[in-house]
């Protein structure tokens, strides 16, 4: 856990939002370069601005009675972590749409330009995410397991759960799944981008059913509290709508090719 990069005093730099403006920067150059277009920066900008608003009101909806309920004003301490993807991710599809809508632009070929690079800055969050301490995973005896330090929200947790007393120095172990998603997205980011260069198509579908399938699972090894839908936390339901909806994209592509 390394929650500060730069702290001088009058000048705070939290490592959470570095690894997120790195990650912003990366789908930025590599969006140009991939479309060959330079006109698209207020579009991008515009995105990523909505992807931290949905992320930021998706989360504080969920822990409202936990975190914000007595602490209203920490809803603007996005530098301090606590962003939920699918409300980002949510929140940035209307604006997507709208804007191609006003510009008439091809929306499924955009979104499999964006679906490329997408999982290349989530990974970089996730990176965020394992510095400050949050997504943390499940107690495990594994050898990946990793203890966070005094204060952090694993260790808060704990507290509260009764499995450590205040004097602990560190966290009890858990899994590192911030670390694991980071890895399955970098994955997936290598087998769209290879997809895209060669066909300029699939990838939507592909990132919905691939980010699908790695999210739902993932959520089984996630220790953190985890509001439910049923016998689903509501990350694993919004996947399996994700995973649907990029089966539809891959139909209707396959469809539209062989109809051309």
């Amino acid at each position: 856990m390394f929650p500060d990069l730069l702290d001088l005093g009058f000048l705070h730099l939290r490592t959470y939002g570095a690894c997120m403006a790195v990650g912003f920067l990366l789908c930025w150059t590599l969006i140009e370069r991939l479309s060959g277009r330079k006109d698209l920066s207020n579009f991008i900008f515009s995105l990523m601005v909505s992807g931290i608003v949905g992320s930021r009101a998706a989360y504080v909806i969920e822990h409202w009675r936990s975190e914000f309920a007595a602490r209203p004003m920490d809803v603007i301490r996005v530098d301090q972590g606590g962003l939920m993807f699918y409300g980002g991710l949510i929140l940035a599809i209307v604006v997507f749409f709208v804007w191609c809508a006003v510009k008439r632009e091809r929306p499924l070929a955009f979104a499999d330009l964006f679906c490329t690079v997408i999982p290349l800055g989530h990974a970089c969050g996730r990176l965020g995410c394992f510095f400050y301490g949050c997504c943390y995973g499940r107690l495990s005896s594994s050898p990946f397991a990793v203890a966070f330090p005094r204060h952090s929200p694993a260790w808060y947790q704990q507290l509260q759960d009764g499995l450590i007393d205040s004097s602990a120095s560190v966290s009890l172990p858990v899994l590192p799944t911030q670390l694991f998603e980071a890895a399955a997205l970098l994955v997936l980011f290598a087998v769209l981008y290879v997809v895209y260069r060669r066909f300029r198509r699939y990838t939507a579908a592909l990132y919905l059913i691939g980010y699908g399938v790695i999210r739902f699972g993932l959520e089984y090894l996630r220790g953190d509290p985890r509001a439910a839908v049923g016998p689903f936390s509501i990350s694993q339901t919004i996947s399996i709508l994700m995973i649907a909806l990029g089966a539809a994209f891959f139909a209707y592509g396959k469809s539209s090719r062989h109809n051309g």
